[in-house]
């Protein structure tokens, strides 16, 4: 059975969060994770570009398999809404231009699949996060939720296991 490598990223425009997992059958284990964070005095612009050209880096270092992207929470400050959907549209760009498989799942899949409620709130998908990758060691919220995401992916199979590859 061969390994496969998924990146999860929780997209943010402060702080865009990436983890990487390592799939083989049901055995899952820590590979790296970060965070990206451009400074908020700068451009909107300048930031996305930072957040594309950070996740590139990312993806060229380790070449994930998959990429798994938690979906856009929306809320009621469309102002907010509109900045975290623009740097998501980064984030599945950078992940396009990898030619990895790339998927999507809503915020209450990943903490129904991590903690399995799909109301956890970050500190419980953080602490999960901790229990099943232990490696990762202390990680910040936001590769915290990235991690989530990519565990998510594994839970759901990923592209390769349901494909048979």
């Amino acid at each position: 059975m061969t390994q496969l490598r998924i990146l999860g990223i929780d997209p943010g425009l402060n702080r865009c969060g990436w983890g990487l997992v390592a799939s083989e059958g049901s055995r899952l284990s820590y590979v790296a994770h970060g965070v990206i964070a451009p400074k908020a005095q700068q451009q909107l612009a300048t930031r996305l570009h930072e957040v594309f050209e950070g996740l590139c880096a990312v993806m060229a270092e380790f070449a994930p398999h998959e990429v798994a992207v938690e979906e856009t929470f929306v809320n009621s400050n469309a102002r907010a809404a509109l900045a975290l959907g623009q740097a998501r549209g980064v984030a599945l760009a950078a992940a396009a231009r990898s030619s990895a498989l790339v998927a999507e799942y809503a915020p209450a899949t990943i903490k129904k699949a991590v903690v399995g409620s799909g109301s956890a709130d970050k500190t419980q998908v953080a602490f999960m996060v901790r229990r099943l990758l232990p490696t990762a060691g202390d990680v910040s919220a936001d590769a915290a939720d990235a991690l989530g995401v990519a565990l998510c992916h594994a839970a759901h199979g990923g592209f390769r296991r349901r494909a048979g590859a």
